[in-house]
């Protein structure tokens, strides 16, 4: 039963002339795309300007370890378990770059190698582990009112505060000595920023799953990299990327019968690789 909040948006959209828009998992697959690309697409501009490709990565499969205590705890949902081993986690690696003296991708790549490891063996144990290699894939089209509603929620306060912390991020991304010079705590807002990513990448691997959900962060971004002359152009065209590219690939999976999150990520690269002809000024 549709939920009566979301009567508008399945009477408008059923409006439209195509044959996916009859269908009500169709309706939610397009509102939660609206929802997440803006966000993957925003939150990707800083991830590819700061170089943070590997600890997004690191955060995806990880959630692995995060599933696994959900199990451990006899959560039905192992969702908010893999939301709170993400921050988690993404202390751990805060703590052990800073206090270990070791670069950045080594710190993530030890952190992920260990707890990737520990959420297979824990999964693995008994047999349990088929049941959860749907969050490999995810599955776009299983997307509930609920689940839209939680989204809604998430990408209200994700937009706030990256906004609010935006300027901090582009500054540190470019000089993080004259970031620190002029008092802007580049640190805190590195730490703030990897807490949101963490978040957004956890909630959104049921729908886009593990194996591709850093591609969908990276390429819009990386795309418009290529394309933009200012700060401003850079987030703009990664979200209008992002949004064209989930639009594109949620309608190819309804006709192709494919993963949607896969078509979503391969609809990107076909974007992103003209781009590499584009003339644009990339950024920083």
């Amino acid at each position: 039963m549709t939920a009566g909040w979301l009567e508008p948006w399945h009477r408008a959209v059923s409006l439209l002339p195509f044959e996916w828009a009859e269908y009500s998992f169709m309706r939610l697959g397009l509102l939660a795309v609206l929802l997440m690309a803006p966000l993957l697409g925003g939150l990707g501009t800083v991830v590819v300007a700061n170089r943070l490709a590997f600890f997004s990565e690191a955060i995806g499969h990880a959630a692995f370890t995060g599933i696994a205590l959900g199990v451990i705890l006899g959560l039905s949902n192992p969702l908010w378990s893999m939301v709170g081993f993400a921050l988690l986690l993404t202390l751990a690696i805060t703590w052990v770059r800073r206090r270990g003296g070791l670069s950045s991708d080594t710190a993530i790549g030890l952190v992920m190698a260990f707890t990737v490891s520990l959420g297979i063996v824990i999964l693995s144990k008994g047999g349990d582990f088929a049941r959860f290699t749907n969050f490999l894939i995810g599955d776009m089209l299983g997307v509930t009112a609920d689940d839209v509603l939680v989204l809604g929620v998430l990408a209200a306060a994700v937009l706030v505060l990256f906004f609010a912390f935006f300027n901090r991020l582009l500054l540190t991304s470019v000089s993080p000595a004259l970031a620190r010079s002029r008092a802007r705590h580049p640190g805190a807002a590195e730490l703030v920023f990897a807490c949101m990513l963490a978040v957004v990448v956890t909630f959104s691997l049921p729908w886009i799953g593990i194996l591709v959900i850093n591609a969908l962060l990276i390429l819009p971004a990386a795309a418009a990299r290529n394309l933009a002359r200012s700060t401003a152009g850079f987030f703009g065209w990664a979200v209008g990327i992002a949004i064209f590219s989930g639009i594109a690939g949620l309608i190819a999976s309804f006709y192709a019968s494919t993963a949607t999150g896969a078509t979503i990520v391969l609809a990107a690269m076909l974007v992103y690789l003209p781009t590499l002809l584009a003339r644009g000024r990339p950024v920083s």
